[in-house]
C-alpha cells in the first residue's frame, strides 16, 4: 500500500502530495503512481478537483491563483509594495514575460513568485484567489480562467487592475 496521501497546504491553500514513510512532499503527483492511483489516495476526494470538499470547485465555480503586475494605467496604480506605480503597461508585460519564463510549468515557482512579486493582496497566499463564479471577476480575467484546464497557466491577460498570469487550480 502506498504511503502517499494528499494534504492541503496551510500557507498556499493548494493540495500537495505527502509520503508518510519517507517524509517527502511534492506539489506534483508522484511519478510512480497512475492517475487512478492518485485519485484513490487518502485526501484525494477532499482536496483534488472532482472531490466533495476542500479543493473541489462548487458547482459552476473555479479556483485560480494569479500574479498581478500593475502599471501607471491601472485603476489603482499602487500596491502593498509601492505607493505610486509609474511603470508603463509594456514594462509590466515584460516583467510578467520574465516571470512566465522562470515559472516554466512549476506550480511551486508560480506561488513563490506571486508571494514575492504580485501587486495583489493575494500575494500572501501565493496568489490564491479562492473559488469564484461567473460575474465575480473582471470579464477578461473570468473568461481566461474559465478557458483554462486545471493546472494550466494563462498567457498574459490585461484587465483594469493591470496585467496578470493566471493558474487555474480547481
Amino acid at each position: 500500500m502506498s504511503a502517499w496521501e494528499v494534504r492541503l497546504s496551510n500557507s498556499r491553500g493548494i493540495p500537495y502530495f505527502y509520503n508518510g514513510d519517507t517524509q517527502q512532499s511534492s506539489w506534483e503527483p508522484p511519478s510512480e503512481l497512475s492517475e487512478d492511483q492518485v485519485k484513490a489516495l487518502p485526501g484525494a476526494k477532499e482536496f483534488l478537483n472532482g472531490g466533495s470538499g476542500g479543493g473541489a470547485a462548487p458547482a459552476g465555480q473555479v479556483r485560480a491563483s494569479h500574479l498581478l503586475v500593475k502599471h501607471s494605467g491601472s485603476r489603482r496604480p499602487s500596491s502593498w509594495k509601492e505607493n505610486n506605480i509609474t511603470r508603463s503597461k509594456d514594462e509590466a508585460i515584460k516583467i510578467l514575460e520574465g516571470y512566465r519564463a522562470e515559472i516554466g510549468g512549476s506550480t511551486t515557482k508560480f506561488a513563490e513568485l506571486a508571494q514575492t512579486h504580485s501587486d495583489c493582496s493575494s500575494h500572501e497566499k501565493g496568489g490564491d484567489l479562492g473559488f469564484f463564479g461567473k460575474n465575480q471577476m473582471q470579464k477578461p480575467f473570468e473568461e481566461a480562467t474559465y478557458a483554462l484546464n486545471v493546472g494550466e497557466m494563462s498567457d498574459i491577460i490585461s484587465t483594469d487592475s493591470g496585467v496578470h498570469i493566471i493558474l487555474r487550480t480547481a
